[in-house]
């Protein structure tokens, strides 16, 4: 099979990654004897550098690792809602929904403290060994990718108007980045630097610790707290102040979990839990038949009401407030019966199941979406994944994976803390998240607002395992679209014959790729396209047609543009390590030796 570059094989150490800088610092960091635990942290604070207009600091991250011989683990660098979210003061504003940006959408950031709790707990080297890369590219520069730029045209009259702090970093010389240009942020560089002169201790993980500490109760935390406090320009059109306050974040600490799992056809996948969507992955895996024709119409239609009904399940049952479990929506007989459902005509129903005979309920948003007013329905190709051709501002992510010479394998997906969805705080060189606009303002709902609640987040990096080890560890950005098109890759691995001996990452990444929308969006204004699917042309004329006949409403999109995975793999019985990255939009990269 063709592919747009070969899946690398090795056996020293193997990144992957949505930028190349990164995937290359995580590299270097194995290469100086580091492991997979310190080159992912390296390069998690690189990509907070290099893609600004996909994550940041203040944003969020889920991580899910396991360290050589030993089981998987979650780590959530998700933050909650602060002690002053409440529905209540929400609605006494005039919100129906919680703004995509803007501090009243900020929660309480826990991508900084997660990153740190893995290098203190797991990894090897100290915190300067693994900031000093991203140091270096916001003190000297780097080149910046063009979606920056794009990004930032969008935005630029809010900046010039309301945001001077993102003018003075994003608009050098009154302009938006060109590509390729030199973009700094010395700011970001002093901050680090600070942090490192703070954090003093007899043992590394002492000044671990101590760097904790500094970003929940030093200078960083009130920085962060003051710029909350702010009357800010958010996208209801109206000056919010946000409610984090510096008690939130004091009392904040990323935390382990056990992570959800399904076993499917010799592979374990491991997950987040319901506070996240991983566990919608989980889901279309059990709802498949027993035989499956990969890159058939059969198969694309029986894939796309899957995901359909997976997500129906999250809309009415993942929160951190749900009463439900993995294991009564992963119930075999359970699956029966939601497998029934799945005909030779595509659904345009919104039908979320009732696990243990409970009775779902959706958010009254959710009900007024179902019935398609215009001003609710997203434009095709809507959602985290760009900058709507409004002016409106919606986020991306990005992602990572790392497996060493040891077998130790991690993959993350850090997100947030755009650089347009608050004004950049010019004392630390970032601006706050926007991860509460998740949440809804209705109280009683898995995923209501609620004080010390994790807003439900799309983030969902993957694990998976074969005879209880770990051996491929993927991802991707795409908001909504990141458990869709996770679970063709991973189909696409799993069905797909060996190269040189190994798993086909490379063709997996790059066979094209789908999603829908055929249910209410996670970012603002949470918007659906009910019966929807898009598709990379590249699919071919007769799936296409057939889509169309079986009642899809279709959307042929570019060729190479579903999609951005990366992934790293592991053969256990022999140490062979690979890794690929995807070709899409011209900036990830896998690296490795």
């Amino acid at each position: 099979m063709f592919t747009t570059r070969p899946t690398l094989q090795g056996t020293h150490g193997m990144a992957s990654s949505t930028h190349w800088l990164a995937s290359a610092a995580a590299m270097a960091v194995l290469e100086d004897d580091g492991n997979a635990f310190d080159a992912a942290v390296a390069a998690g604070f690189v990509l907070h550098v290099v893609e600004p207009h996909l994550n940041g600091p203040a944003g969020e991250v889920p991580i899910i690792f396991a360290p050589a011989g030993r089981d998987p683990v979650v780590l959530c660098g998700q933050g909650p809602a602060p002690a002053g979210a409440t529905v209540e003061h929400y609605r006494d504003l005039g919100l129906e929904l919680v703004p995509g940006t803007g501090p009243l959408a900020a929660a309480v950031p826990g991508a900084f403290d997660a990153w740190l709790l893995l290098l203190r707990d797991h990894g090897t080297k100290e915190l300067a060994d693994v900031l000093d890369r991203a140091i270096g590219y916001a003190e000297n520069g780097h080149p910046a990718v063009e979606c920056i730029g794009r990004t930032v045209r969008t935005v630029q009259d809010l900046f010039r108007a309301e945001w001077p702090g993102s003018a003075e970093l994003y608009l050098p010389g009154g302009r938006p980045p060109a590509p390729g240009a030199l973009l700094r942020n010395p700011a970001l560089a002093r901050t680090w630097r600070r942090v490192l002169a703070e954090a003093t201790g007899p043992s590394r993980e002492a000044r671990i610790d101590a760097a904790r500490r500094v970003w929940r109760e030093g200078f960083i935390a009130e920085e962060l707290a003051a710029a909350a406090a702010e009357s800010t320009m958010d996208s209801s059109g109206e000056r919010h102040a946000g409610t984090l306050t510096g008690e939130d974040l004091a009392r904040f600490s990323a935390t382990y979990e056990e992570p959800a799992r399904h076993d499917w056809n010799g592979w374990t996948v491991c997950k987040a839990g319901l506070w996240s969507q991983g566990p919608v992955l989980l889901q279309q895996l059990a709802l498949l038949p027993d035989s499956l024709d990969l890159g058939t119409a059969d198969y694309l239609h029986t894939l796309v009401e899957g995901t359909k009904l997976a997500m129906a399940d999250r809309e009415a049952w993942y929160g951190d407030g749900t009463d439900v479990t993995v294991a009564e929506l992963l119930d075999p007989d359970y699956n029966a019966r939601r497998r029934a459902l799945i005909g030779d005509r595509a659904s345009h129903e919104l039908r979320p199941g009732s696990p243990g005979g409970r009775t779902p309920r959706l958010s009254a948003h959710v009900q007024r979406v179902q019935d398609g007013p215009l001003d609710l329905v997203a434009p095709a190709g809507a959602g985290e994944p760009t900058v709507a051709r409004d002016g409106e501002t919606r986020g991306d992510t990005c992602h990572l994976d790392v497996v060493d010479r040891w077998g130790n394998m991690i993959a993350a997906t850090p997100s947030g803390g755009w650089l347009h969805s608050n004004p950049v705080i010019g004392e630390l060189g970032f601006p706050l998240g926007t991860r509460l606009q998740m949440a809804w303002l209705e109280p009683g709902l898995p995923n209501s607002l609620a004080p010390g609640r994790r807003p439900r987040t799309t983030l969902t990096p993957s694990l998976a395992l074969r005879g209880g080890e770990a051996v491929l560890a993927f991802g991707t950005p795409g908001g909504d679209q990141q458990d869709q098109w996770s679970t063709h890759f991973f189909l696409s691995v799993a069905l797909r014959e060996p190269v040189r001996g190994g798993w086909d990452l490379q063709g997996a990444i790059d066979a094209p790729n789908w999603h829908t929308e055929s249910f209410p969006g996670s970012f603002y204004p949470r918007a659906m396209r009910p019966g929807s699917v898009t598709v990379e042309s590249r699919i071919g004329y007769s799936a296409i047609a057939d889509l169309r006949r079986r009642g899809h409403d279709v959307t042929v999109g570019e060729p190479w543009s579903e999609g951005r995975l990366s992934a790293v793999a592991r053969d256990p019985e022999t140490g062979v390590l690979s890794a690929a990255a995807n070709p899409r939009g011209m900036q990830g990269y896998a690296a490795g030796r």
